[in-house]
């Protein structure tokens, strides 16, 4: 006789630039469990060969790619953020199937919960996808630090990056779990760690 396989539960892991949560995604990989990245997933969307890469390249003409045909991000980026109406023509041809490529991913984990990491989870809706939502946070000022760290970028685009996203309190009023990453890695882990521990207790999400 089989058993059914409980289907995983999905925890939404989210946090502005520089909170940590790409650190938190790493760690929950390291401990098996089944991570899904809806950048990852709107970067193959485009990959070459795709039919969305045909379509944006149709539309807008070779100057969005690149010359082994590959999307020129820089160039649509420009495009777009001079024009609404173009962001949007973009926004309903990829929404669509970045989301089909989320849900096929999630679809075919088989941790006993699958985490789904968003930078706009709260903004764009996605965390409906998730049972519960994982958010990490950080004081304004460590996140603009550590992005300067991390990044070949100014003071000015780190704060227009942090005005696009979600508020802190925007994110932590989502929340069902919060990390205050202010600290180091080894201390973001452990929390992390304990997080796990505690997930797996957990049916559907919900204790």
């Amino acid at each position: 006789m089989t058993t059914a396989v409980s289907k995983p539960w999905v925890l939404g892991l989210t946090g502005g630039i520089g909170s940590g949560k790409s650190a938190a995604a790493q760690r929950f990989s390291e401990l098996g469990i089944h991570v899904v990245d809806a950048d990852q997933a709107s970067r193959w969307v485009v990959e070459l060969g795709r039919p969305a890469l045909a379509a944006l390249a149709e539309h807008f003409g070779n100057g969005v790619l690149q010359a082994d045909g590959t999307l020129d991000r820089a160039a649509l980026r420009q495009l777009i953020f001079e024009d609404a109406g173009e962001r949007r023509w973009v926004e309903a041809l990829l929404h669509p199937l970045i989301g089909e490529e989320i849900a096929r991913s999630l679809a075919s984990a088989t941790s006993p919960y699958a985490v789904f990491v968003s930078p706009l989870m709260v903004e764009s809706g996605q965390h409906r996808i998730a049972q519960r939502l994982l958010v990490i946070d950080a004081p304004r000022e460590v996140q603009i630090e550590r992005t300067l760290r991390r990044d070949a970028t100014s003071p000015e685009q780190v704060q227009a990056i942090l005005k696009a996203q979600a508020s802190r309190e925007d994110r932590l009023k989502h929340a069902d779990d919060v990390v205050l990453n202010d600290r180091d890695l080894v201390w973001l882990y452990a929390e992390i760690d304990r997080l796990h521990h505690f997930y797996l207790t957990l049916r559907g999400g919900q204790s």
